[in-house]
């Protein structure tokens, strides 16, 4: 959920409000084929504290879906449970991978944060050490008071 309360009388596609014969209207189905479809496990609507089943609108587009796959594509009951399954596995994976990515975004931030943190405390009167490369060149030094023996 996005945070916000949510007013307890806005609908949406996961409100349950039709009954089963508005249901079996909406989709082109008969109500004995909702039934079945419940049983099944293809279509499980939520129950009002009477057992009456109460369909929502993705309920609605999930029986016109298992119609089309059965009717149009010839797949049978088992396949069709079979790909909602999936899908559904797919939409919970897709969610926590979207989850993952936002909590590797705030890890990121928060390190971008420490290592500005520890950039800014640097002393400044501090030279950073350099790797010095030996050559094999000879330096000869001679204080200035002395004269050379040329």
């Amino acid at each position: 959920m996005d945070g916000r309360r949510r007013n307890p009388y806005e609908l949406t596609e996961e409100t349950p409000v039709y009954v089963i014969s508005v249901a079996a209207q909406l989709s082109g189905l008969h109500p004995q084929t909702l039934r079945q479809y419940d049983r099944l496990g293809l279509v499980s609507p939520d129950r009002t504290a009477g057992r009456g089943r109460r369909y929502s609108a993705r309920d609605i587009d999930l029986l016109r879906q298992v119609q089309q796959l059965s009717q149009d594509e010839g797949i049978n009951l088992a396949g069709i449970k079979r790909i909602i399954e999936l899908e559904n596995q797919v939409l919970a994976l897709q969610s926590r991978v979207a989850e993952m990515e936002s909590a590797l975004d705030g890890a990121a931030a928060a390190m971008r944060q420490r290592e500005a943190a520890v950039h800014a405390s640097y002393r400044r009167d501090l030279v950073p050490y350099q790797e010095v490369q030996q050559t094999s060149a000879l330096v000869v030094w001679r204080p200035k008071g002395r004269q050379s023996p040329d």
